[in-house]
């Protein structure tokens, strides 16, 4: 009986288990002809796809990710950093909150005015205050259709609305009312997109990878909308319509307070940064009042010829309003009569044509039709120029209108300083006025804001920062050893008067040319006080050559210095048969002709100059010599100071190369104006201190490199040259993008480099980091106690919680000593990593870079591969300058051809531009 049941249960056993396999495959053999069915080819694809989308993603560590054959930036390493002591920091990011249910609705506004027949055609205004006007007409007509509290308008294309608005075509009727003339708009409304703000919450979370910048866009202009309608825009800041006492400069001018705020994604959520700003404007005064601050000599008496001019020198080109009748009109000032007021006559056409035409006095005309008695009749009246036409105004009844720009440029030395110390505010008032902004009811948290669903936080962003301790260095000591210091002062700084540099170079071959015409005998004790100087930081200087005494008349054409330069040259020769090393030039002043001097150096003859002024080096100041010295050294090719131990993640033998990019782009608009692009490198291993450079003109204000894997090729080859090896990894560090440009810079620039430095039998490893400068975080101390003097956040202050990307890897780092204003941290975005850097690796690394600037004794605000970039790129501006001239006389197009920028091949693998 035993053997039937043990066989029964075996036989059961097997019948179930082949049961629910038969079934399973049955149902998967369902499941994937459902999915075939539906348009799905690949179910294991889908299946996949299902699970992950099931549960939150999280963002992945390592080598970025390929979606759709695009580059997406790396994510951020995993594990917690932890290098440096603790710091207590508040950051100017102020959380907004949001409902990811709401929707914002994106509209495409085209306004026309509508031309009536028998009228003179009006211009079609392109100014926003006009086509904002339009729009609040539209919603004032009808409120319940279109709630003007309920959208924001850029004042040109785009509106954004909380709700839904009708669609199609709307007459709007403007009515001015001096002339009673009506105009008639039609306003186009489309609707573009609608926002869904849950996309938003899914970035933030990281449950997709592309940021929906139309959403940030669109709720950074609802950000924008309440100060747009209460404060002064210029170029995204917003400026009070007012004025403190104390920001008075006199003169018509004054400083006006503002602020800048940018939307960003970060690890906390969506966060509004906000800083603030100072920009002079004219003050908007009675034509009398600012003419009497500006020119004590006016009266508004009888003008004189002298004053006359200065009167109209002081008025010509500014914007005012009248006050003689009801207008919202602006109209810019053309010059004075030639006659004065009670001298002025017209002839008045009667404009429904009853009355005759009558020669009548200007005085009479204001008296009867807006019934005005003019005081001042002494005095010349203003030409307003409007639409190619000219009127005369009394000036009594103008008024500078609000938001006129003032150049620094233009201001007097006291005023100027005065501008800088409230531009360059120190921490703690930069604080106090960023939150009083945020209460106050023309910043960022307007009704319209609300009605949107968003909620800001007033209160600053509380987070912990960390300070990196500071890199041993090696520097030389007076016997020629060389000495470790470690540099534990608060500013980081390193004393040059007790040590020497690493390597100094030996200058046998140079020679001073002398522009400020002076006797010999100060050139002589410039001479002396430079080689002692030079001497006691173990680089020796000769005499010198030759001494070439001249004036600053040189500096006046290329021809002319080219000339000079050459006749030094050959005379140098001539005494000693090698080239000389370099030449110093003393100049009396600054002058436009310094671009001559170093394009002829740098281009043509190829022998580094290094230029100061005569007050500075006559002087014989030990701290200015001893910083023209480190130039020197250099330029020369010396090495002035070393990290003691090896940089972060690599090893001995690992050949790191450091590359720097940035582009210049010209103020003009103009496109006959290029862009400059500038590539350098490091040529040297460990000690990456010493820098080749590479610049390329291309085409007008483009940001994308289009020679940057050629220039960069070359670099690698001017690395093997050097050291008899390629570089086995390389760190590129990028300058000058925004957010919106990492797309281009991972899968255009980096593709570029790839495909022109790497091959079958040479694949290098490569980390692609941006340094960016042009953002508003600023990081302040929670307890002022625990900086320095001036209050900033102390040398290697790093954050990378909180304020940073939600998944991306980027960090803010100060490196430098604030010495002026509020220190500004740099935020690096590491876009591509295949050499694995750990956060507190590369962290280190850039901050020990910092130490290596060749021209400092203490550490500089930007990693500097950047900071190299930055001024070959300025180098190459200079040569732009140069370029336009030979085309303005030859009309040839030199400012684009890239041979005239090439450099001399003496220099162009040393460091000419320090």
């Amino acid at each position: 009986m035993f053997p039937v049941i043990v066989c029964l249960n075996f036989l059961f056993g097997v019948l179930k288990k082949y049961t629910l396999i038969f079934f399973y495959f049955f149902f998967k053999y369902l499941y994937e002809l459902c999915l075939v069915c539906s348009g799905y080819t690949d179910a294991s694809k889908l299946c996949v796809q299902l699970q992950n989308n099931s549960e939150p993603k999280q963002p992945q560590s390592g080598s970025p990710e390929n979606t759709d054959n695009k580059i997406l930036p790396a994510k951020r390493p995993v594990g917690s950093t932890h290098g440096g002591r603790p710091v207590n920091l508040v950051v100017n990011h102020f959380l907004v909150r949001f409902n990811p249910r709401v929707t914002i609705f994106h509209y495409n506004l085209d306004i026309k005015q509508v031309i009536s027949h028998g009228k003179r055609p009006a211009k079609k205004s392109k100014k926003k205050v006009n086509l904002r006007l339009i729009r609040d007409k539209l919603c004032l007509d009808d409120p319940a259709r279109f709630p003007l509290n309920r959208t924001a308008y850029d004042g040109e294309k785009n509106l954004y609305s909380a709700v839904p608005l009708p669609t199609g075509q709307f007459n709007v009727e403007l009515c001015d009312i001096e002339d009673l003339l009506t105009r008639t708009y039609v306003v186009s409304i489309k609707l573009m997109n609608e926002l869904k703000l849950s996309k938003l919450e899914d970035y933030l979370s990281g449950k997709v990878a592309y940021v929906p910048r139309d959403i940030l866009q669109g709720m950074d202009l609802v950000m924008k909308e309440n100060p747009s309608r209460h404060r002064i825009s210029i170029d995204r800041h917003f400026y009070s319509s007012s004025f403190n006492a104390e920001d008075d400069f006199k003169h018509g001018v004054a400083a006006y307070r503002g602020f800048q705020s940018t939307l960003r994604p970060t690890s906390q959520g969506l966060a509004l940064c906000l800083d603030s700003s100072v920009l002079a404007f004219r003050k908007p005064l009675a034509v009398m009042d600012f003419l009497k601050e500006n020119i004590p000599e006016f009266d508004g008496m009888y003008l004189g010829l002298s004053l006359r001019r200065r009167v109209a020198h002081a008025l010509k080109g500014l914007t005012v309003r009248v006050t003689h009748r009801v207008t919202k009109q602006r109209f810019t000032i053309a010059g004075l009569t030639a006659k004065n007021t009670r001298d002025l006559w017209f002839d008045f056409v009667d404009p429904k044509g009853r009355d005759p035409t009558v020669n009548v006095s200007l005085v009479q005309y204001f008296r009867h039709k807006y019934g005005k008695d003019i005081v001042y009749q002494d005095i010349p009246c203003l030409i307003l120029g409007r639409n190619n036409r000219t009127s005369h105004v009394p000036m009594e009844f103008c008024i500078l209108s609000v938001g006129q720009r003032y150049r620094k440029e233009l201001l007097d030395e006291v005023s100027q300083d005065k501008y800088d110390a409230k531009c360059l505010a120190w921490p703690p008032e930069r604080r106090k006025t960023i939150c009083e902004t945020m209460q106050a009811y023309d910043g960022p948290c307007g009704d319209v804001t609300q009605n949107f669903g968003l909620r800001i936080d007033k209160n600053m962003t509380s987070v912990e920062g960390r300070v990196i301790s500071p890199p041993d260095l090696n520097l030389g000591a007076p016997d020629g050893s060389v000495d470790i210091v470690r540099v534990e002062n608060e500013k980081c700084q390193w004393d040059i008067a007790e040590n020497s540099v690493v390597e100094g170079k030996q200058i046998e071959r140079w020679a001073l040319i002398d522009f400020s015409s002076s006797d010999s005998s100060k050139a002589k004790d410039f001479i002396r006080n430079l080689r002692n100087r030079s001497r006691s930081l173990g680089i020796y200087m000769d005499e010198p050559l030759l001494c070439h005494f001249t004036g600053m008349r040189e500096f006046s054409s290329v021809n002319r210095l080219e000339g000079l330069l050459r006749s030094v040259v050959e005379e140098a020769s001539r005494k000693i048969p090698n080239r000389l090393q370099i030449i110093i030039c003393v100049m009396a002043e600054k002058h436009h002709g310094y671009k001559y001097l170093k394009f002829v150096s740098e281009t043509r003859i190829g022998v580094v100059t290094q230029c100061c002024l005569s007050n500075h080096a006559f002087r014989g100041d030990e701290k200015f010599l001893g910083n023209l010295c480190l130039k020197i050294n250099a330029k020369l090719g010396g090495s002035n100071v070393e990290l003691t131990q090896r940089l972060a993640n690599f090893e001995e033998e690992d050949h790191v190369m450091f590359i720097g990019v940035d582009v210049n782009h010209p103020v003009s608009k103009k496109s006959t104006t290029p862009s400059i692009a500038a590539v350098v490198s490091t040529v040297n291993w460990p000690a990456v201190n010493r820098y080749a450079a590479r610049v390329c003109p291309q085409d007008h204000r483009t940001e994308k490199i289009l020679e940057f894997g050629s220039m960069c090729r070359d670099l690698v080859s001017t690395y093997f040259q050097v050291n008899r090896v390629k570089p086995k990894k390389i760190v590129v560090f990028r300058d000058g993008v925004s957010d919106g440009q990492f797309d281009m810079v991972l899968n255009e620039e980096l593709s570029d480099l790839k495909r022109s430095v790497c091959d079958e039998n040479y694949k290098p490893t490569i980390t692609l980091v941006l340094a960016q400068k042009r953002h508003q975080t600023r990081l302040f101390l929670e307890n002022v106690l625990d900086g320095g003097a001036t209050g900033n956040v102390p040398p290697g202050t790093v954050v990378d919680t909180k304020i940073v990307h939600p998944f991306e890897f980027d960090f803010y780092l100060c490196s430098h000593y604030g010495r002026i204003g509020t220190s500004k941290a740099v935020r690096y975005c590491v876009l591509w990593d295949e050499n694995s850097f750990t956060s507190d690796e590369l962290q280190k690394l850039i901050y020990n870079l910092c130490f290596t600037f060749a021209r400092s004794t203490r550490p500089v605000s930007l990693v500097p591969p950047v900071y190299y970039a930055d001024l070959v790129a300025y180098r190459g501006r200079i040569f732009q300058e140069v370029a336009k001239e030979f085309q303005s006389r030859s009309n040839c197009t030199s400012a684009f051809d890239r041979s005239f920028y090439n450099l001399h091949p003496d220099l162009e693998n040393i460091m000419f531009f320090v």
